[in-house]
């Protein structure tokens, strides 16, 4: 690892004896050998899987053969339904998949992880990005690349306070509809540029020349099919085309940026600060429980929806769990969190935990204490 990141590194304090995350694992692994049950994918899951993929290759193929040229509603109609297959494929399938939660067959979860690939991001930046730092560094200014959004938004106590961030939690909703059209295009070769100088490309063994290739290949086939192939084929003009693109993308932002900041930017997060020596106060297990909030846990179209990731706590305590199990093994974790005397922090529903996300931007905006 190069200097860089050496330098930036921060240490957890140790967990010490009867910790509460020894005994969380405990009950949690109680909890699939008495019920016989594997904590990887089961039949729902794979139903859900195919549900997934419909929702995003069925419109296409509606689109690029042409078959709804009749009735331009119908057809821009079909591209926001593609961008709710973005969320779904990257929420339900993706995302567990890169965690290697999806199967204990390795090959099948590198395939399905790499479906990132196909709706216009870079599975190993992925990775870097969100398991290697997010879920490591959550909320620590510098690390956790979740947080760094640029000089727009700041959504860290850390990060330097511009005299516009008082209207962030106005202009952010617009911001995150961009979200995904910026990563399609641009964030994915400055990250890659960003984590070779750190020295974080040899985690998924790239070297910096083989990873520009293989992604510009990427685009180029991305671009092909996404664009290229429906302005030739749909029967309808280049311009529509691009706003069937555009849509579908911000469809796709907006949604991921309202699932992923409120389970981390909210008033009950505590973004700690390691001190001068660069050490953490809580262990791990516990920074994670006091930088997560879950939302909506008996909303179950959601939870279905959005891969379970209403149950965020439980994500970042057991990232190698598959999400269908989160709701059940949610209340394990808040009885243990109760009994170690750790803030379990719910929302109940997907309003009040964006309200609660609006409300920090508005507090982090005015450089209010926290």
């Amino acid at each position: 690892m190069s200097e860089v990141v050496k330098k930036q590194l921060v240490k957890f304090a140790p967990k010490g004896n009867d910790s509460f995350y020894d005994t969380l694992k405990s009950r949690v692994n109680e909890y699939f050998s008495s019920n016989n049950i594997s904590h990887y994918s089961n039949s729902a899951m794979y139903i859900k899987t195919a549900a997934m993929l419909a929702m995003y290759v069925v419109p296409y193929v509606l689109i690029v053969t042409g078959l709804v040229k009749f009735s331009l509603g119908l057809y821009y109609g079909l591209w926001l339904l593609m961008g709710a297959g973005i969320v779904g494929i990257g929420t339900s399938i993706m995302h567990d998949s890169n965690h290697g939660a999806y199967s204990d067959n390795k090959g099948l979860n590198m395939f399905l992880g790499n479906l990132l690939n196909f709706i216009g991001g870079y599975a190993p930046n992925w990775r870097i990005q969100h398991n290697v730092l997010h879920h490591t560094y959550t909320n620590i200014g510098g690390l956790d690349e979740d947080i760094e959004t640029g000089v727009a938004l700041r959504m860290t106590p850390e990060k330097p306070l511009k005299g516009f961030h008082k209207y962030q939690h106005i202009y952010a909703w617009g911001l995150y509809c961009l979200m995904n059209i910026y990563w399609v295009t641009a964030k994915d070769y400055i990250k890659i540029s960003l984590y070779n100088k750190q020295g974080l490309l040899v985690k998924e063994k790239l070297t910096f020349k083989k990873a520009i290739l293989e992604l510009s290949l990427l685009k180029v086939l991305y671009v092909a099919y996404i664009i290229v192939l429906p302005i030739l084929f749909s029967g309808f003009a280049w311009y529509h085309v691009l706003g069937g693109f555009l849509a579908m993308h911000v469809v796709a932002g907006f949604s991921l940026a309202c699932i992923f900041q409120p389970a981390h930017v909210v008033e009950t997060s505590d973004f700690a600060r390691p001190d001068d020596t660069r050490r953490m106060e809580n262990n791990w297990a516990v920074h994670q429980i006091m930088n997560t909030a879950d939302f909506a846990p008996n909303n179950k179209l959601v939870s279905w929806f959005i891969g379970g990731l209403n149950f965020q706590i439980e994500h970042h305590l057991f990232p190698h769990i598959c999400h269908i199990h989160y709701p059940k093994i949610a209340k394990i974790v808040a009885d243990v969190a109760k009994e170690h005397n750790i803030p379990y922090q719910v929302m109940p529903s997907v309003r009040s935990a964006l309200l609660a996300h609006a409300k920090m931007l508005k507090r982090l905006g005015n450089n209010e204490r926290l």
